[in-house]
């Protein structure tokens, strides 16, 4: 199948009135919890994010008060999200460098966050789109192959297809097509065993009923 505009349109139309209003898993109240929620989330599932946070949040809810942990401390409330040596020394140095450089805040402003231990491009996306409003996609691994197989943008690393998204999709979509992409690829095209027979997609995606081992683009 040929993806021309007009199928790529089709394809944003679908996803917008199947998973219109879907918001974040991840449960938080402000930006600064968003923002240590979305560290915590590599390699770990939003549901146990959300199961350390809300432990976590009840002892330290603000930067001063995860520095007063100390690293054992910080360890200790997050260990049972995997990776937890290195996760903790992030949220330690970023927590540092909000009480240094921003007042306890987190910054508003895209190359801002980025300067921020353990904050790449993905987590400021995520943090500027989600708790800030403002226009960003950001591509996690779902939104990377979902995006891949739909060839609704088509790229080999994160930033190749975040900037085909922007492309694809009007700008005044972009954080709405975030969480389409998203749960579209949690509860359908998923990684190993895709849902083609029963996927809204299926008529206008070009890996339609392809063997699930030749879909995610390496």
């Amino acid at each position: 199948m040929r993806v021309t505009k007009a199928i790529r349109e089709q394809q944003i139309a679908i996803l917008r009135d199947v998973y219109r209003g879907t918001k974040p898993a991840l449960i938080f109240r402000n930006p600064f919890e968003l923002l240590i929620a979305v560290i915590l989330s590599a390699q770990c599932t939003d549901k146990r994010v959300n199961v350390t946070t809300a432990r976590l949040f009840q002892k330290a809810a603000t930067p001063e008060a995860i520095l007063a942990l100390g690293l054992t401390g910080l360890e200790e409330e997050i260990r049972d999200c995997g990776l937890y040596h290195s996760k903790a020394k992030h949220i330690l140095a970023a927590c540092q460098m909000l009480c240094e450089n921003y007042g306890g805040e987190v910054p508003a402003d895209f190359k801002e966050l980025q300067k921020l231990p353990g904050v790449g491009r993905k987590t400021a996306n995520v943090v500027m789109s989600v708790a800030f409003h403002a226009p960003a996609i950001a591509v996690d691994t779902h939104v990377f192959r979902v995006a891949n197989r739909l060839k609704l943008a088509v790229g080999k690393t994160p930033l190749d297809v975040e900037l085909g998204l922007q492309k694809a999709i009007p700008k005044e979509d972009w954080s709405d097509a975030h969480h389409w992409l998203i749960w579209h690829g949690r509860k359908v095209c998923k990684a190993r065993k895709p849902l083609c027979g029963s996927c809204p997609l299926n008529g206008v995606c070009p890996s339609a009923d392809m063997p699930s081992e030749g879909k995610d683009p390496k």
